[in-house]
């Protein structure tokens, strides 16, 4: 159902686009933190996951390597 007063049209017209702008301003800051967090990280020399767990399984091979070749050395 539609509203006769023009008035009451217009309050709503101006409801719907400040919250469409409300949405546009968080999505905004969301992204002006995240940029702001990515160059903290970035400046502190932070590494990443990926590349954690990558350097881990081989730190592991190369222990299970050193084990194998130990005895072999004889220390």
């Amino acid at each position: 159902m539609q509203s006769q007063n023009p008035f009451l049209d217009e309050m709503a017209k101006l409801a719907s686009a400040a919250a469409g702008l409300a949405q546009a301003a968080g999505d905004e800051a969301k992204a002006a933190l995240r940029s702001g967090v990515d160059r903290v990280a970035a400046d502190m020399d932070l590494v990443r996951r990926d590349e954690f767990e990558a350097l881990k399984s081989e730190v592991a091979a190369l222990r299970a390597e050193v084990a194998t070749l130990r005895p072999k050395v004889g220390n």
